[in-house]
């Protein structure tokens, strides 16, 4: 496990954490609602890309300067912040302080915008930037420059690998317990499509029949077009038998640790990359049970009838926007003639 200190006078900044991967739905949340924590405690992860400010409008920075910073198509406005940023949970944070004047927000919390908010108690160098505003997920983002990564003598905690995939609580059930769908399931699809776009080429797609089609086809069909000439699309992944023939399109799983897609033993298979907890509720979703255990009179695998059944949303499941634009613009697959006419299509201001 690591910890992080202070660059400037060494004070320690966070309780010992292990690396994971960066959660897809970093930067996607519902507007207007307070999330909870983006990181499970004792967990540190690592933005590769430029975040927060400054920002330069696209008409400025133009083509070749964006790409440098991993963007590829139009958006409003590119970052030029730092890259690497490291991202904890709150509750993970030690010896840091706001610096008041740098606590804006929308309205109901901070927002970052201003740059870092945190400062160390040691020496009150601005180390942090701490994030709670409604449509974020709770964070904390150390400044790359401004901390030291240092072993903290202690073990590491057992982190998840392929093998945990098929464990019941690594399943993110698409629908909350009030009945709305999952923002992080939203976020999920939403970055997923983008990588299903230009893996296909805006080309349609078949679904498999299942919780594949049922939970995710009005999003496909949202975002890709209808008609001939489709490409078939299937789940492959660690623990489940590769399906035959084998589809043009693989959705596999994210590593939990590492963040890259499972390959199956052909390397050159097409792979479209999804969240593990979603894809893990893709392959084996479980059934609903009743709360209230029937004993004696019902044989083992059926199903009571006689309990009210719980809220689902009323609508299908609607992919974040967001997280798909933002995710189609960094791949640089945007760029072939094909993908570039279907950005310009869907969002010409």
């Amino acid at each position: 496990m690591d910890v992080f200190a202070c660059a400037g006078c060494c004070t320690e900044l966070t309780a010992p954490v292990s690396r994971v991967a960066l959660p897809v739905h970093t930067r996607h949340g519902a507007w207007e609602e307070l999330h909870p924590p983006l990181m499970e405690p004792g967990t540190y992860a690592v933005d590769p890309q430029p975040t927060g400010p400054p920002w330069r409008l696209w008409q400025e920075v133009r083509e070749e300067a964006a790409a440098r910073q991993g963007v590829y198509a139009p958006v409003y406005a590119v970052s030029f912040g730092a890259r690497e940023r490291i991202v904890i949970a709150p509750g993970d944070s030690r010896s840091m302080t706001l610096i008041l004047e740098k606590c804006e927000g929308y309205c109901r919390g901070v927002d970052g915008r201003a740059g870092p908010n945190l400062a160390c108690t040691g020496c009150g160098r601005a180390v942090a930037t701490r994030i709670d505003d409604c449509g974020s997920w709770q964070t904390v983002w150390l400044e790359p420059d401004e901390v030291v990564r240092r072993p903290s003598g202690l073990p590491d905690d057992p982190l998840p690998d392929w093998a945990d995939l098929e464990r019941a609580e690594h399943r993110v059930p698409p629908v909350e317990l009030d009945g709305s769908w999952s923002r992080r399931w939203e976020a999920a699809v939403g970055v997923a499509l983008a990588h299903l776009v230009a893996a296909t080429e805006n080309h349609p797609v078949t679904l498999p029949a299942g919780p594949v089609a049922e939970l995710l086809g009005h999003a496909v069909a949202r975002y890709l077009p209808s008609g001939s000439d489709s490409r078939s699309v299937g789940l492959a992944g660690p623990g489940i038998p590769e399906p035959q023939p084998r589809p043009d399109v693989l959705l596999v799983p994210r590593h939990p640790r590492t963040g890259e897609p499972w390959r199956p033993s052909d390397r050159e298979a097409t792979v479209v990359p999804l969240d593990s907890g979603v894809w893990a509720y893709l392959t084996s979703p479980g059934e609903e049970t009743s709360p209230t255990p029937a004993t004696g009179v019902l044989p083992g695998g059926v199903l009571r009838d006689d309990y009210p059944l719980p809220s689902r949303p009323w609508y299908p499941l609607q992919p974040h926007d967001g997280a798909f634009r933002d995710t189609l613009v960094r791949l640089p697959a945007i760029r072939s003639p094909r993908l570039r006419w279907y950005h310009d299509a869907a969002y010409r201001s």
